[in-house]
């Protein structure tokens, strides 16, 4: 398939790209080429060819999707910053969260 210049200069317009007048039989050349390209791979038969997702034919394990809390949660509250406060995990009226101090007004 060729392109010419109308052509070219209409695909940049409905692109919205700035393309100089002098500038278009060398895009229009270009492009033309990208498309017998294209044209040529279209030639090869894949009939055959299952698809494919990755090149490596490798299967991911899977694990059980389930809400936890990890288990870790007094590691994760003593990373608390210097100035945050947090609250014993093991106090089950406290929740285990952090206390911040309000930064936003």
């Amino acid at each position: 398939m060729s392109l010419d210049k109308d052509t070219v200069a209409r695909i940049a317009r409905l692109a919205r790209l700035k393309v100089p007048e002098e500038e278009l039989s060398t895009l229009a050349g270009e492009l033309s080429g990208i498309l017998a390209w294209i044209e040529q791979l279209n030639e090869v038969d894949t009939g055959n060819v299952p698809p494919l997702a990755s090149v490596s034919d490798v299967t991911l394990p899977l694990r059980a999707d389930k809400v936890t809390d990890g288990g870790i949660a007094g590691k994760v509250l003593s990373n608390a910053p210097g100035g945050a406060v947090y609250i014993d995990p093991t106090d089950r009226n406290a929740g285990g969260f952090f206390t911040v101090p309000k930064v936003v007004e």
